[in-house]
């Protein structure tokens, strides 16, 4: 594995849930039914890949 693989910065859920125009209890709730998996935590704060983000997003708005 090259030197930075997979070593994307980690944000949280207020930050993930503007980055999607959503709000910050629908990323809760995309964790709850398994749609996002929190990638790490820094106190009580779980936190994400943002590319983990935009996946889950787009299977909630894309199900046509």
């Amino acid at each position: 594995m090259s030197p930075g693989a997979g070593a994307q910065p980690l944000i949280t859920g207020v930050l993930a849930a503007q980055e999607v125009a959503v709000a910050p209890a629908t990323i809760r709730k995309w964790v709850q039914l398994g749609r996002l998996t929190p990638a790490g935590r820094q106190g009580r704060a779980q936190l994400f890949r943002l590319e983990d983000v935009f996946a889950a997003e787009r299977a909630a708005r894309g199900r046509s």
